[in-house]
């Protein structure tokens, strides 16, 4: 360490050029043994000198500090020059040289061109390495000018293609003058680096670099020229390395993918057939298939049907599980007006979506594009006209789709498409459209109401979609008038899409209308029905629904309403029927909550008693209730409707005694009385009451006489008779005929009568 501190010291002293006056009396003698033995140190110490310096050199440059840093390195490299035996060696004096090159490269390129390049020159003499070659190059190429480029780079690329470095270092070169921007400098070193390489059989990777430089230039007739020598050379004994040839083929794809892009089909298929021309005849892989369904999407564009379908047929063959090879069959066949082909095309999407191929890169295609497809499929076949295949694209899409939001969009459009075929056409088929639509509606309800399960979806969006199925379904129960069953579907699907909507009075008018039509609905299935179970299950569902209704409109009523609204008088009647026909003990509850109501409408109550008596139902206790009621507000009316009221008292008599009966129980006969003394009271006004009721009271009194009779129950019979005779008065054009039938037949009776009480008072 002493030692190395002493020679740098000597180093410093010697090199600072400084004055000895301080060993001016170091006698003579003494002077030049230490001068020999400096040399003798110096002559030993070079190599190590010659390294201090370059760390000086280092050190420097790391600072910044260009101008020291090139003394210091000129240093080390003159005294590694000094003593070739003690010299730190050749490689060490090129790499010396190397590095002062470029510190005069960065300290000023254009004012120490000369000398970087004379520095590295030199390293190239003493030890030639690779480095040294890209350096020189690169210091070349700072000529300022093209034509200078070539001339000054020209000797250093000769110097390396001598050299005879592999083609790998020559292609790096090229990227290097690639980043500097040296462009007729690049094609001249790839032109001779071609020429150098030509019996190479990895010749191939320079000509790729050569072609996709000219490409990245926008020269491409040169490409195109160089892309067909290859395509010669492939079938000529030059065959590109496999991994050359994969690269190749990407690059025309990128290049005719770009023209695709930019709707230049006929270009693209130029670049897709270039691909094409390096596949020899029998060759299949899979992307054979793809090139050819690319250029059967190409001929398409150009209206070129007949090669688009050679092309397909061609890919099919290789990959016919392939979705986008079927998807182009499909195109075709739409093309054709093929619609058979087309569906077999669309089910064959459809599996495909539904079963994907197990591969990684296939499995995301058909998961990510299949849906996509499907959607593009059905706007293909609008496009064309072609209604039926567009329906059938559109239900495979909502089948399989997992985009919810692309579901409905696919159903609203499925269901456009139903309505605009609802007119002028058969019943028949009417009907098949409107079950269509059901389905399509009951979708749209599954598909949003798993939206309403999701956190953080757009709830006004969600609101606004359900309206809008909403109001289909609705205005679809009004056209199915003749089709209860459906009417009662569709309302009931209205409902449902209605509580998915945005809640506000309207929304609930709405629920309690569908509600109520759907009860209705429901309850004129039953009616129709002759099944029990069927009618069982259908008169549960109309109570469920009516309590629903029920529970909505206690909310709507809270708010107010109009007086007019007649929601309490159909929920009851509704109500009523189904109970009714269900043989429900809370019958007679709901007849009371009838007569509970502020206002009663007589027709209710004769509409409640038409009930309690309709099969299967059986209240005859219950129909006369509510028929006797209704008789007594008919007769409160400021204008009695006396055909309403002899209807009442019609059904009274009727279901009180029954024709036919053999028999008649006293108390029955004193209620029938009654309602037959309520008749007289009424046909006594002014106003007209039916002259054929008041015949088939006459004739009902008079029979009940007759039974009587029978019966050998005399003064009853006489009485009902006499009451039959009473209403004799009252009949108009039929009185006179009828009169003297009665009369004489009145007489005959009443001397029967006679005869029988004489008769009866003899034999007791």
């Amino acid at each position: 360490m002493i030692l190395s501190q002493s020679l740098e010291t000597l180093y410093s002293r010697l090199t600072s050029h400084g004055d000895c006056a301080e060993d001016i009396n170091t006698p003579k003698g003494d002077i030049e043994k230490d001068l020999l033995r400096v040399l003798s140190y110096q002559a030993e110490s070079t190599g190590y000198l010659s390294l201090i310096c370059y760390n000086f050199g280092v050190d420097t440059y790391s600072q910044g500090k260009h101008e020291e840093s090139t003394f210091w390195l000129s240093q080390s490299y003159d005294i590694g020059k000094m003593n070739m035996k003690y010299s730190p060696g050749s490689e060490m004096q090129a790499k010396v040289l190397r590095l002062l090159a470029k510190v005069y490269l960065d300290w000023d390129c254009q004012k120490y061109l000369e000398k970087a390049l004379h520095a590295v020159s030199l390293a190239n003499k003493e030890h030639m390495q690779l480095s040294g070659l890209y350096l020189k190059i690169q210091i070349l190429n700072k000529s300022r000018s093209p034509d200078e480029a070539i001339k000054s780079g020209e000797p250093g690329l000769s110097e390396l293609l001598d050299c005879e470095v592999p083609l790998e270092v020559c292609l790096s070169i090229v990227k290097l003058l690639v980043e500097e921007n040296r462009e007729a400098l690049t094609f001249y070193f790839l032109k001779r680096v071609c020429q150098h390489f030509e019996s190479s059989p990895e010749l191939g990777s320079a000509l790729l670099m050569h072609i996709e430089l000219l490409l990245q230039r926008d020269k491409e007739l040169l490409a195109k020229q160089k892309i067909e020598d290859a395509i010669t050379g492939h079938y000529t004994g030059k065959q590109l390395a496999p991994q050359t040839l994969s690269s190749l083929h990407l690059l025309l794809w990128d290049r005719a993918s770009k023209n695709f892009e930019a709707k230049n089909y006929s270009e693209a298929l130029e670049w897709y057939n270039y691909s094409l021309s390096f596949y020899r005849a029998g060759e299949l892989d899979q992307n054979l298939a793809k090139l050819q369904r690319n250029r059967s999407t190409c001929f398409l564009h150009l209206n070129q049907l007949e090669k688009a379908k050679e092309a397909v047929e061609k890919s099919a063959r290789i990959d016919p599980s392939n979705i986008f090879t079927q998807f182009n069959i499909y195109k075709i066949a739409v093309l054709e007006n093929n619609a058979e082909k087309a569906a077999a095309a669309l089910r064959e999407i459809g599996a495909l979506a539904q079963n994907p191929v197990t591969s990684e890169d296939r499995l995301l295609v058909t998961e990510n594009a299949a849906a996509n497809l499907l959607s593009l499929a059905a706007h293909i076949a609008l496009e064309h006209e072609q209604q039926e295949t567009a329906v059938k694209a559109l239900e495979s899409l909502c089948e399989h789709s997992q985009d919810v939001t692309q579901i409905l969009t696919a159903l609203r459009c499925l269901v456009r498409l139903v309505l605009t075929t609802m007119e002028n056409i058969s019943e028949e088929n009417r009907n098949a459209n409107l079950d269509i639509l059901l389905s399509y509606l009951k979708t749209a309800l599954e598909k949003l109401s798993q939206i309403s399960q999701i956190q953080g979806h757009g709830a006004q969006q969600h609101s606004e979609d359900a309206n809008w199925f909403r109001r289909i379904a609705w205005n679809s129960a009004l056209q199915c008038e003749h089709s209860p069953v459906r009417m009662r579907d569709f309302f009931l699907l209205s409902f449902q899409l209605s509580q998915l909507c945005a809640p506000d009075r309207g929304m609930l008018m709405g629920q309690k209308t569908c509600l109520l039509m759907a009860a209705a609905a429901s309850l004129e299935i039953c009616r129709s029905s002759d099944h029990t179970e069927q009618q069982t299950e259908l008169l549960t569902q109309t109570l469920e629904h009516i309590q629903l209704c029920k529970e909505i409109w206690t909310t709507i009523k809270s708010s107010g309403t109009s007086s007019k609204d007649k929601t309490d008088t159909l929920l009851l009647l509704y109500e009523f029927e189904a109970r009714a026909k269900l043989n429900d003990p809370k019958l007679e509850s709901v007849l009371e909550s009838v007569l509970e109501l502020d206002y009663i409408e007589t027709k209710l109550l004769e509409m409640i008693a038409v009930l309690a008596m309709e099969p299967p139902a059986h209240f005859p206790v219950l129909c006369k209730k509510a028929l006797r009621i209704a008789l007594s507000l008919h007769r409160k009316q400021p204008q009695v409707d006396l055909t309403r009221c002899s209807n009442c008292l019609h059904s009274l008599i009727q279901l009180t005694l029954p024709s036919g009966v053999s028999e008649v129980q006293p108390c029955v006969l004193e209620e029938v009385w009654g309602y037959y003394e309520e008749a007289l009271s009424i046909i006594a006004t002014p106003e007209d009451f039916p002259e054929l009721e008041i015949l088939w009271l006459l004739t009902r009194a008079w029979n009940t006489g007759i039974l009587l009779y029978s019966l050998a129950q005399y003064p009853e019979a006489e009485r009902w008779c006499g009451l039959g005779m009473s209403f004799l008065k009252h009949l108009g054009s039929l009185q006179d005929s009828y009169h003297s039938q009665m009369a004489g037949l009145y007489s005959e009776v009443l001397d029967r009568l006679d005869k029988a009480k004489k008769n009866l008072i003899i034999e007791e």
